[in-house]
């Protein structure tokens, strides 16, 4: 009953939910469906909804009431259908006031197309539609049955590994959203990784909720990601392997190994490092203090060359945190040479340890922070970025602006923008010689 219907695809947040956001496009168009990017005329809503901060949850009501005002401004009996960490933590009973038709959890979405075409015959017979919801205990250790027939919205193709979180950091609602750590099987990896390189990608990249565990949680794996880092470098037209965040525990001396080793994979590592004071990272349940971090970035670049892009998290204003921890967490970001620093201020979540605690720092004063570190963010991106000028690069073109300049990504995960007088398609690797950095891009034009 989904043939002929138009279903916008909305997703919020992590690289999990990019990639569940696309298995699941790819099913929908599977089964008759087209996929648009606007709400403007759909039929359908799905929303990958993502509940990380108060903001986010923030976001994800306003996309419902998108959805439902297009519907309503039609009289048309639209589907709005949330899934993700929003929807698992959401209140049935509000979850309908709001006009969701269907609530699906984690670990359970692959049961949605199941239910957009049950709630599409209802429609159609009858007029009517029952709200559905299908959530359970995410803390038990399954494994979602999603899989990417083949990247149908980005010229990257996000691949997930890996589910769940064991750590428990005292802010993060995320654990009891997305539940236990749980591990792909290693062959059910390369088998989508193959598939998804027979058409036409060339870059994937790795993602999961605690990436890093990857194998560590199921006896019956083969190995870690050291080994499905090895056995993707060996796959024939793959010529780029990225991983999502990694926490820096978890990047021990084999997965440096791996990593080094490997032909395809590109020199960049996202690693949250959220505070550089060791008071605060204590009442975080970090795991680690802030030695520890200078160490692994220390131990990634004597493996990965001194080019290495380390890109990070940054949480400020977190309970508790006085000017002289925040000092030394913009200390910190410099004495490591950070990149990219995506810079937020911390959110009380619901049900975690961190949302009891005293001593909460005042929004004027945590905006203030936040500024001071996008600040001195973007200098230590410049400061990375600008040692490549004068160089050749390897971009791979993701967009074009219609007027002789293409947009993509180097290797080492600096946006370049790129001159060229003949048309380059997306997706194609092209050399670039960098001549400057500005606007926050590398820019240079074809070698």
């Amino acid at each position: 009953m989904l043939k002929s219907s138009k279903i916008w695809v909305y997703a919020f947040g992590c690289r999990s939910n990019l990639y569940e956001s696309e298995a699941l496009a790819g099913e929908l168009i599977s089964r008759g469906a087209s996929i648009t990017d606007n709400v403007d005329g759909c039929d359908v809503a799905l929303i990958v909804s993502c509940s990380v901060t108060a903001v986010a949850d923030k976001k994800c009501r306003q996309a419902v009431r998108k959805a439902r005002r297009e519907f309503d401004s039609r009289r048309k009996f639209g589907i709005v259908a949330v899934c993700g960490c929003w929807a698992q933590g959401l209140d049935a009973s509000e979850a309908q006031k709001m006009g969701i038709d269907i609530l699906v959890g984690n670990r359970l979405k692959h049961l949605l197309p199941d239910s957009l075409e049950k709630t599409a015959a209802s429609l159609s017979a009858s007029g009517g539609k029952n709200f559905i919801d299908l959530r359970r205990n995410v803390m038990e250790r399954f494994w979602d049955s999603l899989s990417l027939e083949r990247p149908l919205l980005r010229t990257r193709a996000f691949l997930k590994i890996q589910e769940g979180c064991d750590h428990f950091c005292s802010y993060c609602v995320i654990p009891y959203l997305r539940g236990r750590s749980t591990s792909r099987q290693l062959e059910d990896v390369l088998t989508e990784a193959r598939r998804i390189v027979e058409h036409g990608c060339r870059e994937i990249v790795l993602t999961g909720t605690h990436l890093g565990m990857y194998g560590r949680d199921n006896s019956s794996h083969d190995g870690g990601l050291a080994e499905l880092v090895g056995k993707l470098s060996g796959i024939p037209g793959l010529t780029r392997l990225r991983l999502g965040s990694l926490e820096p525990f978890t990047l021990d001396a084999e997965l440096l190994s791996a990593l080094a080793e490997s032909q395809i994979f590109c020199r960049h590592l996202h690693l949250p490092m959220q505070s550089g004071d060791d008071a605060v990272l204590a009442r975080m349940k970090r795991g680690h203090k802030a030695d520890d971090f200078v160490r692994v970035c220390d131990l990634a670049r004597e493996a990965l060359s001194d080019d290495l892009h380390i890109s990070s998290d940054v949480m400020v204003a977190f309970p508790g945190e006085d000017g002289a921890a925040f000092e030394n967490t913009l200390k910190m970001m410099d004495k490591v040479r950070l990149g990219r620093v995506h810079v937020f201020p911390y959110s009380p979540r619901k049900g975690t340890v961190a949302e009891k605690f005293p001593n909460r720092i005042p929004h004027k004063t945590a905006s203030e922070r936040v500024k001071s570190a996008i600040t001195l963010g973007e200098s230590l991106l410049e400061r990375y970025s600008s040692r490549f000028v004068g160089q050749n690069l390897s971009v791979l073109i993701e967009e074009s602006d219609g007027e002789g300049s293409f947009t993509g990504y180097a290797r080492n995960f600096i946006s370049a923008a790129v001159r060229s007088s003949s048309e380059i398609k997306s997706g194609t690797e092209i050399n670039a010689h960098m001549t400057e950095y500005s606007g926050g891009k590398l820019r240079g034009a074809i070698s």
